[in-house]
């Protein structure tokens, strides 16, 4: 029986050496994931001097934080039905511009109001990036290193960030004097770093494995050449998959309902902790009494821990697997938090934060690149965007309640709450689907008419 096109397309990616194209793809997906790490990781450093210039109230600080999370919400659970549908590349470039755009405008807000505007549609491309990042490097990866590549991804996208971000915050804080000035200074810089990423990003070619499922396999083969990659010797078929006509919502929630449930649970977990404590870290250091400066420092300390995490993934992902990395992970997660809660001197703190910081990054982003590979081609954008989403979504409530509960209860009831989330996430780890490690994404999950 001769093999089809999308079999071919997909054998051809798992088995393939890494080329000059792979190297040049890799770089420009994860310099936008960059850029959508450092704008909602820098918010927490940012909070303490929006609320020193006296621009915004608690309330309304708040109330921007889940603005840009309700944008997110929807840009990561739309993003999946058309780039399924119609693409991963322009999309990704779509996205990309618009946060840029609206970063910048927001940045210049001459009110709260149009401040709140402006980061929820910056939240709308924002949320769009993380999945599609993902995906798109997951689809050209190798299958025997795909987790080091996506990890790599990680590393430089979404984990050098987290101590660049804090230490950019504490630049523009010791350059200018204004604490107005400071906060519009970031972020006309992240949008500015965006939009020239969106210019090189013209350069990245469509996915072969979406080219291949969506009737334009001349074009998948035309990518694989310049990846290196030889073309088929016998005549390809085509099969119900091959320009597939399905409806990615529908396939995912009609063939995967644990598997997206299960990362939607996950990605709360994860999102609910790494964004929404994170927010609030430095202001609630400063509310126990040290300055500005020193909270971001220790922020910074503690931040380091997110490269760390990176590292160590590149390594457990493809030896251990996604699946027992990320359990592990989520439960050390869970006891590090209730010691941090009981940390009193900053060496406690720094100590402790660290710890978490890093068992909270390994489990969530572990985690996070299992859920990229459990659903098949013609809908792994919307499952991972729909289960992605919902977690963004529960922050912007997750933002809000961690100061209210700490107001209420204290600090220790709500590391208790944060570190009985972990342990749940980690149980919902067990439902996301088979042991991706070193196998093809079609055998994990094939695509479908």
């Amino acid at each position: 029986m001769a093999q089809t096109i999308e079999a071919f397309v997909g054998k051809s990616l798992d088995e393939a050496k890494i080329s000059p194209l792979h190297k040049k793809i890799v770089g420009l997906i994860a310099a936008g994931y960059f850029f959508d790490v450092i704008d909602f990781t820098i918010f927490g450093s940012m909070v303490p001097y929006i609320l020193q210039s006296k621009f915004a109230t608690g309330a309304e600080v708040a109330a921007i934080g889940s603005a840009t999370i309700f944008g997110m919400f929807i840009g990561t659970a739309g993003q999946g039905q058309f780039s399924d549908r119609f693409g991963r590349r322009f999309i990704y470039q779509f996205n990309l511009l618009l946060f840029g755009i609206f970063t910048i405008l927001g940045a210049l807000s001459p009110s709260v109001t149009l401040l709140i505007v402006c980061r929820f549609i910056a939240g709308l491309g924002l949320g769009a990036e993380q999945p599609l990042a993902f995906a798109y490097a997951g689809e050209y990866a190798p299958k025997a290193i795909r987790g080091r590549i996506l990890a790599i991804v990680h590393f430089i996208g979404g984990a050098c960030v987290w101590p660049i971000g804090t230490a950019l915050a504490l630049l523009f804080g010791g350059m200018l004097d204004s604490p107005d000035h400071v906060w519009r200074g970031i972020w006309l810089c992240i949008g500015a770093g965006a939009l020239i990423v969106w210019v090189l990003r013209f350069a990245l070619p469509e996915s072969p494995r979406f080219l291949a499922t969506h009737g334009r396999g001349q074009e998948a083969l035309a990518v694989l050449s310049k990846l290196g990659i030889a073309g088929p010797k016998e005549p390809l078929t085509e099969d119900a998959a091959s320009n597939t006509k399905s409806d990615p919502f529908g396939v995912v929630f009609r063939l995967f309902p644990r598997r997206v449930i299960a990362g939607m649970i996950c990605f709360t977990a994860f999102f609910g902790i790494a964004i929404g404590l994170s927010a609030w870290l430095p202001n609630i250091m400063n509310a126990k009494g040290f300055s500005i400066t020193k909270s971001l420092q220790y922020t910074l300390a503690m931040n380091f821990a997110v490269p760390c995490a990176s590292i160590f993934m590149m390594y457990a992902l493809d030896k251990f697997g996604r699946k027992i990395t990320s359990i592990c992970a989520f439960l050390g997660a869970g006891v590090m938090a209730m010691v941090f809660s009981s940390a009193e001197t900053a060496a406690q703190l720094m100590v402790a934060g660290f710890i978490m910081i890093f068992f909270v990054q390994v489990a969530g982003n572990s985690m996070q690149i299992f859920a990229s590979e459990v659903f098949p081609t013609n809908a792994r954008a919307s499952g991972f965007g729909w289960a992605s989403g919902v977690g963004r979504l529960a922050t912007a409530f997750i933002m809000p309640a961690i100061l209210w509960v700490q107001s209420g209860y204290g600090l220790t009831t709500v590391f208790v709450c944060l570190a009985t989330l972990l342990v749940i996430a980690a149980a919902a780890v067990t439902q996301l689907g088979p042991e991706s490690k070193q196998i093809g994404l079609d055998e994990v999950a094939a695509p479908t008419g």
